[in-house]
């Protein structure tokens, strides 16, 4: 199996309060895994711990391995910085930076150490293209992202993301805020994505996972019921819980 990411025997305290308990998860290459479960399952707190992004809380601890490639991000020696180029995060809410839509591609590559204008152009065409947004925007690139409508500044986070060619694209629930309309083009675009990067995605929208995912793993109160193939996860389920959650008797 070639597995870009490997999670084993994951337990993670706030302070004395465990929020995951024996969690281990394998992700493969080149495909889209969807984290469901009801709200505080842990399936977000689970997300950020890919990509340390559970480092700028405040008395986290984390007990064991987190993978990539089969090193241990938690290493001590782990440069986060590339780690979080390599590994990156689309959020919930679009998070434009308050400048033009050029300069929010570009801030990323530039940040890594990039100056030149003529690659940097290039990066933006290309992020932008990748992220099924560069014919709606490439006239006005020098405008504020701030004036994009919501799906659009969704897009453009991607967009974002994608500007530093990251390997791994996690993406904590990002169509809850979006129309049904910018929800279908962001599911498109996913599935386009997969071709090119791994993909690791919360939702709350079951059919979501259904539509667009591979494989999905079921959380329950900060463990990891469940994970198969996402047919099988959504026909037949091994676990009883899994099957109530997804029938919506709770959740």
């Amino acid at each position: 199996m070639d597995y870009k990411m490997q999670v084993k025997d994951l337990n993670l305290y706030y302070g004395n309060a465990q929020a995951l308990y024996d969690v281990s998860l394998a992700v493969k290459k080149n495909s889209i895994v969807a984290l469901i479960g009801p709200s505080g399952c842990g399936k977000s707190t689970f997300l950020k711990t890919l990509n340390r992004m559970n480092d700028l809380v405040d008395n986290v601890r984390i007990e064991g391995v987190v993978m990539l490639d089969g090193e241990d991000i938690y290493a001590p020696d782990t440069d986060i910085v590339h780690l979080r180029k390599r590994v990156g995060m689309v959020f919930q809410r679009p998070n434009p930076f308050p400048m033009s839509i050029y300069e929010n591609i570009a801030y990323g590559p530039q940040i890594h150490g990039l100056k030149d204008k003529k690659r940097l152009d290039e990066i933006v065409e290309k992020s932008l293209k990748g992220a099924a947004l560069w014919d709606e925007v490439k006239d006005r690139l020098h405008s504020s992202a701030m004036g994009m409508s919501g799906g659009q500044q969704q897009r453009l986070c991607i967009a974002r993301v994608l500007a530093v060619e990251p390997e791994v694209v996690l993406m904590d629930e990002p169509c809850s805020a979006l129309d049904p309309i910018s929800t279908m083009k962001i599911e498109e675009l996913i599935t386009e994505l997969k071709e090119k990067y791994t993909i690791v995605m919360v939702t709350h929208n079951m059919q979501q996972a259904a539509r667009v995912s591979d494989y999905t793993a079921f959380f329950l109160n900060g463990k990891l019921m469940e994970h198969d193939e996402t047919n099988i996860i959504f026909t037949k389920p091994s676990n009883a819980k899994t099957e109530d959650y997804i029938t919506g008797r709770f959740g």
